[in-house]
């Protein structure tokens, strides 16, 4: 079964940068709509950015817009979130979901297909 693969995650001090990549495991699927979400300890999963089929269309949380971008490159079915000035608050994993639906949405329940995250730590 194809699912999202995350990468990129890490260790990084504040005020640095990280770039996390989504890929899909086995054979190169159609590209779908695709969001990041993270999830810190004891925290519900929360919304980070979405990116539609051909990158038209993004959507990034407050909590993120101006800091991180999302974008994809369709030719090798690879979606990235580009993370700057990074906070200790950002720290958590991240998780890649893909949405079989075309139109993008922030909502954790319309999202079909979820990654096993990737950590992301910003220390203070």
């Amino acid at each position: 079964q194809v699912q999202p693969v995350e990468s990129g995650g890490g260790l990084v001090q504040a005020g640095g940068s990280l770039r996390l990549s989504c890929a899909a495991s086995g054979r190169l699927s159609s590209n779908y709509v695709t969001a990041w979400f993270r999830q810190a300890p004891g925290k519900e999963r929360e919304f980070v950015a979405t990116i539609s089929r051909v990158g038209a269309a993004t959507y990034h949380a407050d909590s993120v817009k101006g800091r991180f971008t999302i974008s994809r490159d369709n030719a090798n079915a690879l979606v990235f979130l580009q993370m700057n000035s990074l906070k200790a608050e950002d720290t958590a994993v991240y998780y890649c979901a893909w949405r079989i639906g075309n139109s993008i949405t922030k909502n954790r329940s319309d999202y079909d297909y979820w990654g096993q995250g990737t950590q992301v730590t910003v220390s203070s």
